[in-house]
């Protein structure tokens, strides 16, 4: 079967932003520690705010999972 699917996806919730990504986001180790205030799923970033956190830092996030291949 053939389907589409996101590399990054956003979700803005009542009390916080979800963002999906395409890899184990906990595996970041280092990049974790620089991004501030945050909370992970396997394949997700819930984040309060943005001010939260470094945005430098979120962005490379993004470009690893905007560049996984499937």
């Amino acid at each position: 079967d053939e389907y589409e699917w996101f590399n990054v996806g956003f979700s803005p919730g009542k009390s916080r932003l979800s963002v999906y990504l395409m890899f184990d986001v906990n595996e970041e180790i280092e990049l974790l520690g620089k991004l501030g205030k945050h909370q992970t799923g396997k394949g997700c970033l819930y984040l309060n705010k943005l001010d939260d956190v470094d945005l430098e830092v979120l962005k490379q996030l993004l470009q690893k999972s905007d560049r996984w291949v499937r």
